[in-house]
């Protein structure tokens, strides 16, 4: 196994090639994609309007980030390509994107409110996982809220194609017990989890959708406040309400 700087500097090299190609493909999917839509719609309702949002991963578009800054949200797009950024910032000129490694975020910790990994973590082997949401916890407020998108299935491995573009990257799919304990471990109440059939243009796996709330039990070997779980990491109740269950 390489190690994840390894993986990740091909997965920077790939969406460098891939990047243009990429934004044109998906930069308007949400306009299919009615149950994405009506979980971001929920997973918005829960923030009030000075909240801080990270969209791990947002890639060449930006439109996941996107679709929440124009319900008046503050988004902060991240990705580990300069090109992805690049181009996200032209398509989108009044939102703020940086470049960065979801295995070393760049910002202070307890900085956001609300963290995306919408397919952000799927170009990281598993054995690699516990470093990405360690991070994701680190720069999470408490009580903040971390919402998570996978393939499901069990294959990981290299693949020798991007989109249709020859390059090398890592890829990973998940089962439910596997997103379940990368949230138990890094200190989450899981809140949401469901999976929901790929729609026929998408490729041919099912989707896993996750959410969590950072909670102030302590990670091992780290010191934690008395009293447990923090009092504002409540189970979201409003995602039945939204139709999503």
């Amino acid at each position: 196994m390489d190690t994840l700087k390894t993986i990740h500097a091909q997965t920077r090299a790939a969406y460098h090639l891939a990047a243009q190609k990429y934004h044109d493909l998906f930069h308007d999917e949400m306009n299919g994609k009615e149950y994405d839509r009506k979980l971001l719609d929920a997973f918005a309702e829960k923030f009030n309007r000075d909240a801080v949002i990270l969209d791990a991963g947002c890639g060449p578009a930006g439109h996941i980030g996107r679709y929440l800054f124009d319900k008046g949200l503050q988004v902060i797009g991240l990705d580990i390509s300069e090109q992805c950024v690049a181009l996200a910032r032209k398509y989108n000129p009044e939102m703020r994107f940086e470049q960065g490694d979801l295995a070393d975020l760049p910002f202070e910790a307890e900085t956001f409110d609300g963290v995306l990994a919408y397919y952000a973590i799927i170009h990281t082997p598993k054995m690699y996982q516990p470093m990405l949401f360690k991070e994701f916890r680190r720069v999470l407020k408490p009580g903040g809220c971390l919402l998570v998108v996978v393939k499901a299935g069990t294959l990981e491995k290299y693949v020798w194609d991007l989109i249709g573009i020859e390059t090398e990257i890592w890829f990973t799919l998940f089962t439910e017990d596997d997103i379940k304990s990368y949230f138990k471990q890094a200190g989450f109440m899981l809140d949401f989890m469901e999976k929901r059939n790929p729609y026929d243009f998408e490729i041919q796996n099912e989707r896993i959708f996750a959410i969590g709330q950072k909670i102030s039990t302590p990670l091992p070997g780290q010191a934690g406040p008395k009293g447990g779980a923090d009092e504002a990491a409540k189970p979201f109740s409003l995602f039945t309400d939204a139709g999503l269950q």
